[in-house]
């Protein structure tokens, strides 16, 4: 083997570990937080569409709420979407997992 292709192998590999180290650590930190938000989104999943978010939402339309207030979990697509894209999120961290195992 020629040196200028042990070379370029060796730089490849450290671009390579380089972009993987990065990703590993950056992932373990999102996934940390991602973790951390399980118990707020489980709350969300038990408000949304349950009869208090009803009542809250009611007494929105209804003007009792302060106007400062911010309300977007009272929205039917917001709460809605965040959970949707929860739950997608988790199936697509087991397909990613899985295809780690298996390398």
């Amino acid at each position: 083997m020629e040196k200028a292709e042990r070379i370029a192998r060796i730089a490849e590999m450290e671009e390579a570990f380089d972009k993987a180290a990065v990703a590993v650590l950056g992932f373990e930190q999102d996934l940390d937080d991602f973790e951390e938000a399980q118990d707020a989104i489980a709350q969300i999943a038990r408000y949304y569409g349950s009869e208090e978010w009803f009542a809250d939402r009611d007494a929105d339309e209804a003007g009792w709420l302060p106007e400062d207030l911010s309300r977007g979990v009272l929205g039917e697509d917001l709460p809605y979407n965040l959970l949707v894209d929860y739950r997608d999120l988790a199936i697509r961290m087991l397909k990613v997992a899985t295809r780690a195992l298996e390398e």
